[in-house]
């Protein structure tokens, strides 16, 4: 999904000409023809996402100066970029203490505004990244620190919106690396508990043996090497959320106590001689299926539904690949900055080809490959080439490459294009299909299908719901038709096209 841009104009023509300019930077533009047109849009319950905008600064009713004074009294951090007949010194000194990234004179050239938009999108990204790690340590996560596009999400973030607003207990369940804790402390960042401790716990982690002395806690004395009192993560996180990461790895002696613990608000530490009254917020998560551990006799049912209230999914990063795009621009400002790096944008190939990858390790996993390719990069932008673990695991090019290969008319672009939400090099704007083998042979049709689809997530640089778009099938039928091709055996595609 690309970003996506806001354009306030009350010039007709000038509209045009700005939103054909965002369109060929690869950017999806929103138009509007007045101040209050835009602050209404900017401002509505149920606002789209907007990444950037393109403000008139000279406007009948609501101008500028009065859409950025309102966004400031919203609270909103858009990235606004002026532009205006009257270039004199006042009005920028002006636009810019109200808010405004920059800066740019009618009629405004096509290079100018793509470095102004891909500094705006750039720096948006890095100061989203700073907020994010700021709250983390804080414990002040909300949902607004959690980086989507992807419509599955929408429906868990509601979900889990309304689960912060109650004491309910909720079971995250997600594939590892999907960003549990993440939601955790998102739900307790935006609940009335945010004030209090956040607590986690990795139950995978903790030895069978001192599982309830650093949950329940100890007594001085109670056992071997306990040389002092420890009061345990259920009092340590009391007027707080405790989260229970990898609930289902708990041992079934600790289950007991757990169970208890939640019946009766109160927990006893090893040695101790009376409960202690506790008062905590549950928030557990697991990446198994606790319902098949229930089955097999390894986690106690009654636990289960104690913890199960409200279940909480978590979609794998391959059902949300719209997403990608977002969180590759996030980590690429945020690394390149950490590294002390001047590394622009990931070119459209790459993108591209990380966006069709199935990412096992999920979130974590790309972060972790946006590093690397960061700190081992040469350039000054990222390719495909930096990104060599990668290259294998995507569509097998037996699959969408053939004997008689795409050929490609040279570009005409600019030297730099944006798209995507990151910056990318310029890619092909036209192409050739062969029908015909090397034999002379009618190609298959599923052969020709996969070269199609992949020339065109290339040419409209990995923004999957426009190729879904201009392909005209859905977006799930474009999904499964890279899965198909990712799952057929690259052998028996070679030998098909050679008949």
């Amino acid at each position: 999904m690309a970003a996506t841009i806001l354009i306030a104009d009350d010039d007709a023509v000038q509209r045009r000409l700005v939103e054909n300019m965002v369109q060929k930077c690869g950017y999806e533009p929103l138009v509007v023809d007045s101040g209050d047109a835009a602050v209404a849009l900017l401002t509505a319950p149920d606002a789209q996402a907007i990444d950037a905008v393109v403000l008139d600064l000279v406007m009948p009713g609501l101008d500028g100066l009065g859409v950025l004074a309102k966004m400031r009294e919203a609270g909103l951090n858009i990235p606004v970029i002026v532009q205006t007949a009257h270039g004199g010194i006042d009005n920028v000194v002006s636009a810019m203490r109200a808010g405004a990234q920059d800066f740019v004179v009618k009629p405004v050239g096509f290079e100018r505004l793509q470095v102004s938009l891909r500094n705006a999108l750039n720096t948006s990204a890095l100061k989203g990244e700073l907020q994010r790690i700021r709250h983390s340590r804080e414990g002040r996560l909300t949902f607004a620190d959690i980086i989507t596009r992807s419509e599955t999400m929408a429906a868990v973030l509601r979900t889990a919106q309304k689960a912060a607003a109650s004491s309910i207990p909720v079971l995250i369940e997600g594939e590892s690396g999907v960003g549990k804790e993440l939601f955790a402390r998102a739900i307790h960042g935006s609940g009335e508990r945010k004030a209090k401790p956040f607590v986690a716990v990795n139950c995978g982690a903790i030895p069978d043996n001192l599982v309830e002395s650093i949950l329940f806690g100890h007594e001085k004395g109670a056992f071997t090497g306990a040389t002092e009192r420890h009061m345990g993560k259920f009092v340590e996180a009391s007027g707080g959320t405790l989260f229970l990461d990898e609930v289902g790895e708990l041992p079934l002696a600790a289950q007991v106590k757990l169970l208890r613990a939640l019946q009766e608000g109160t927990v006893e530490a090893v040695g101790g001689r009376k409960p202690v009254k506790v008062d905590v917020r549950i928030i557990s998560a697991t990446n198994r299926k606790l319902l098949e551990l229930v089955k097999s006799g390894a986690f106690r049912e009654d636990l289960f539904y104690r913890l199960h209230v409200l279940p909480l999914t978590i979609p794998p990063l391959r059902m949300r690949r719209e997403d990608i795009p977002h969180l590759l621009r996030h980590f690429l400002a945020r690394f390149a900055a950490e590294e002390n790096r001047t590394i622009t944008g990931i070119s459209g190939e790459a993108v591209a080809h990380l966006a069709q990858l199935d990412w096992p390790g999920n979130i974590r996993q790309l972060e972790n490959t946006v590093y690397r390719a960061v700190v081992m990069s040469e350039s000054d932008q990222l390719g495909l080439s930096d990104f060599p673990q990668t290259v294998g695991h995507a569509v097998p090019d037996g699959q969408l490459a053939h004997s008689e290969p795409l050929v490609v008319a040279p570009s005409t672009a600019p030297a730099m294009v944006s798209g995507s939400e990151i910056p990318i090099a310029p890619l092909a704007t036209a192409g050739s299909l062969s029908m015909l083998t090397a034999t002379g042979e009618v190609r298959p049709l599923e052969g020709m299908e996969n070269e199609i689809i992949r020339f065109a997530i290339s040419h409209y640089r990995g923004q999957m719901s426009e190729v879904a778009r201009r392909l005209k099938i859905g977006r799930s039928t474009l999904y499964r038709k890279l899965d198909e091709a990712a799952a057929s055996d690259p052998a028996e595609g070679g030998a098909q096209d050679a008949n």
